[in-house]
């Protein structure tokens, strides 16, 4: 990954517009295919707990390695035409997400926190970590190799948790470490491991450590050290504008005060669809909450420059 040589924001100061009324974006505006303005977005599923046990043995599901600068993880692939009926489809919007998909960003969020980490910048060890729209879960399976007390998956489709994530947390897991036949299960014997489906605007209200409510929890205080999650991931999830404010709003819910961060790593720009870092993070300087700072990007000539960004509260 190379160093962003295009703006070099310091922590905290980085600011995306000489003044965030210069460019907004627009909340309500509808997508093309991700989000059609002309159609209501179906009603989301409920959400579950998803047992460890309920992995699905009616779908094929291989194993392939995955080199990740030295690192080697093991990560599943299963057809979208077994699993939801769809073929060559990376998003249905309301019915399925994109969670089969390996990202781009979701490796560059595993070489970051790995960076971050042999660097001194953070310490998973003991940490109550959440990842959210985790598809595959690499990032997650990096922090309970890290030793993370506790680490929750969140997707929005119980399927992709039950056909993937899970078994990729199986097949990472030290063989030392035996396969729960409860809703806890590891992939370090002291970390426990859960897995969670449905929609940013509601998943808060089964999470474990969630502590309130956007209007009414205190985020300045630190008055309640020890709920919310210490550090909460999410790659590529920022593909389009009309999610923004369901994810940010559970950041906040659930993200631990006043220590918690969060790694985040997608595109720049999502051309076509709205979405992008910089647009969601123009959300969070509005907010005036949270400071930011880039830790990585990339910039390959093969695709959309990529990101990685922390967040912090103020």
């Amino acid at each position: 990954m190379a160093a962003n040589s295009e703006e070099n924001p310091s922590p905290g100061s980085f600011r995306l517009f000489s003044s965030l009324s210069d460019e907004k974006p627009n909340l309500n505006l509808g997508f093309g295919f991700f989000d059609p303005s002309n159609e209501p977005r179906p009603s989301p599923p409920p959400c579950v707990e998803v047992l460890s046990s309920e992995v699905s043995s009616s779908v094929k599901y291989t194993v392939e390695p995955v080199n990740l600068d030295g690192l080697t993880l093991l990560k599943g692939r299963v057809r979208t035409r077994e699993v939801f009926a769809l073929s060559n489809s990376d998003l249905v919007p309301g019915k399925y997400e994109g969670g089969l998909k390996l990202w781009e960003g979701s490796l560059d969020l595993v070489k970051a926190l790995r960076s971050e980490v042999v660097n001194g910048n953070l310490a998973l060890k003991g940490k109550r970590v959440l990842e959210l729209g985790c598809g595959h879960g690499l990032p997650g399976i990096f922090a309970c190799l890290e030793g993370a007390a506790a680490v929750h998956f969140q997707d929005f489709n119980a399927e992709v948790l039950q056909c993937l994530t899970i078994p990729n947390v199986n097949a990472n897991r030290p063989k030392r470490a035996q396969p729960s036949e409860t809703n806890v299960t590891s992939c370090d014997t002291e970390s426990e491991v859960r897995f969670f489906a449905g929609d940013w605007s509601e998943i808060d209200k089964i999470l474990p450590h969630e502590h309130g409510t956007g209007d009414n929890a205190d985020f300045s205080s630190g008055c309640n050290p020890v709920s919310g999650y210490d550090v909460i991931l999410m790659a590529e999830t920022l593909y389009s504008i009309c999610v923004f404010q369901n994810l940010y709003e559970l950041i906040k819910k659930c993200m631990s005060s006043p220590h918690g961060l969060v790694y985040m790593a997608a595109k720049k720009h999502y051309f076509g669809v709205g979405g992008g870092t910089r647009r969601f993070l123009s959300v969070v300087e509005k907010d005036g909450l949270m400071d930011f700072s880039m830790v990585a990007e990339v910039a390959d000539g093969s695709s959309n420059v990529r990101e990685v960004w922390k967040l912090s509260f103020k």
